[in-house]
């Protein structure tokens, strides 16, 4: 709780992006991180509306999808690397085959990708072709296509949450979806009471 006081105070707490960009900064131990998110077509609004509509949940590896709060809403949260069957005999790495297996679930779903740079440039590809996720967390890092698939993505048409350059990771991408599904049961429960 004083972390997150201290990031309220830093970053300022008068927008849902806002308690993203402390919960992002927090997980990643640098209030950098705040100035770094990208936030591109309303992807809050878009977050909020696709779980109220329990859309799927994809992540691109383990970590995701361990990460990401099963309780606060009625989402199921599927692994690409439980799809990554043909990864070998394409020569691809697993997360991207299993992106690319999974194309038919992305229309409506929410997509994470924390780590995987080949997955991210997969779906750019799935949703160039219009195939349309409800949101885009993509916040791959390192040094080889991350920064470039994250450039991708916000040129698209797709709510999407990013950042700019290397940084990055499973991190940010678990606390910003998590952020956003706190906020959702947050309102849920709100609901729920004005109408006792």
């Amino acid at each position: 709780m004083q972390s997150r006081q201290i990031a309220r105070e830093e970053i300022g707490d008068s927008t849902p992006e806002d308690r993203i960009r402390q919960r992002c900064s927090i997980a990643v131990g640098d209030m950098a991180m705040a100035g770094l998110l990208r936030f591109t077509n309303d992807p809050v609004r878009a977050g909020l509306s696709a779980l109220a509509n329990r859309a799927s949940l994809i992540a691109d590896i383990r970590m995701v999808e361990v990460g990401i709060q099963k309780k606060g809403h009625g989402s199921r949260v599927i692994c690409a690397l439980d799809h990554a069957g043909r990864a070998k005999e394409e020569g691809i790495t697993r997360t991207r085959a299993g992106i690319l297996a999974l194309r038919e679930e992305i229309p409506g779903a929410i997509v994470v990708i924390g780590n995987a740079p080949s997955a991210l440039l997969s779906l750019c590809d799935i949703i160039e072709e219009g195939s349309l996720p409800a949101l885009v967390v993509g916040t791959p890092v390192g040094f080889v296509n991350a920064a470039e698939s994250k450039e991708r993505l916000r040129a698209l048409p797709v709510p999407s949450i990013s950042n700019v350059g290397t940084r990055g990771g499973t991190p940010v991408a678990v606390a910003a979806i998590n952020e956003i599904i706190t906020i959702f049961a947050e309102r849920e429960r709100a609901r729920s009471h004005a109408g006792d």
